[in-house]
């Protein structure tokens, strides 16, 4: 197994040797707890092992660019990643953000071509890098790791699709209401989330900017939907948040439009409506 460390001081360069009984133990818990190798036998697992290139990550540093030549793909043991695309006005769009245990850039394995994204640290991060042709070689001779791999693509496509209604059919604060929701129930708690990213990290996903992020932050907690402090938020109204994730307006106003005035005149003005003898015909 080749165990690299890529940092700004240099070229990548080998671990210690004192390191590596360590880190290979490490290894093997985050390759058998990730999805794409979830239930996999040991002896897989251990094919896995062996063509794994573990490497580390600054904060910030670029993992590939747009246009690289998609030779395998990763995954996150720890820290956090961010896949983006970059407007020729240097406009930047975060597309997803990835933490431990999951796998990215893994569209070349089986079409053999250009990452078509850009793919960034956001946190110090420990990351797994899997070559094209050696773990193509492991899908030949194992099945199951093929399902797996078309399990976890199905997802992903799911998940861009999600990403492209929410960008295309949602007003910014529909969007962040189904984020939310999203963290709940991705930390399985209905009350509380935890940001794992910056808000500006966070608007970039959603779309927007921070300073609009920001005020819509303090509309939602205006209107009791929403308490922050820090990068904890607390969810007190999910019924709200539900209704704005879905139709972009709170409950109330969705039942108020469904029964629009035909006049809709002020109380006052009610005098001002033509009488009808005989009723309406």
């Amino acid at each position: 197994m080749a165990v690299l460390r890529r940092d700004k001081e240099g070229p990548s360069r080998y671990i210690e040797r004192e390191e590596m009984g360590r880190l290979k133990q490490n290894l093997t818990a985050f390759i058998e707890a990730a999805l794409l190798f979830k239930g996999l036998p040991d002896i897989q697992i251990r094919g896995i092992e062996g063509i794994a290139e573990d490497m580390r990550f600054k904060k910030g540093e670029a993992i590939f660019s747009d246009g690289d030549e998609g030779d395998g793909f990763y995954l996150v043991a720890t820290g956090l990643v961010k896949i983006f695309k970059v407007s020729l006005d240097g406009k930047e769009q975060i597309l997803h953000i990835f933490g431990p245990g999951e796998p990215f850039g893994e569209v070349p394995v089986f079409t053999g071509r250009h990452f078509p994204a850009s793919a960034a640290a956001i946190s110090d991060s420990r990351i797994l890098f899997f070559p094209r042709t050696a773990f193509v070689d492991l899908i030949a001779a194992n099945p199951s790791l093929a399902l797996n791999m078309l399990a976890v693509l199905s997802m992903r496509l799911r998940q861009f699709t999600v990403q492209i209604e929410n960008l295309s059919l949602k007003e910014v604060p529909g969007r962040l209401a189904a984020y939310l929701l999203y963290l709940a129930d991705e930390q399985k708690r209905n009350d509380l989330v935890s940001l794992s990213i910056s808000k500006a990290h966070l608007a970039s996903l959603l779309g927007t900017i921070p300073e609009t992020l920001s005020r819509i932050f303090s509309k939602m907690s205006g209107q009791g939907l929403i308490e922050v402090t820090g990068g904890r938020i607390r969810l007190l109204d999910h019924n709200g948040l539900s209704a704005l994730a879905t139709h972009g307006k709170m409950p109330e106003e969705i039942e108020s439009s469904e029964y629009p005035s035909l006049y809709p005149l002020p109380e006052g003005d009610i005098a001002l409506l033509p009488k009808c003898k005989g009723g309406l015909k």
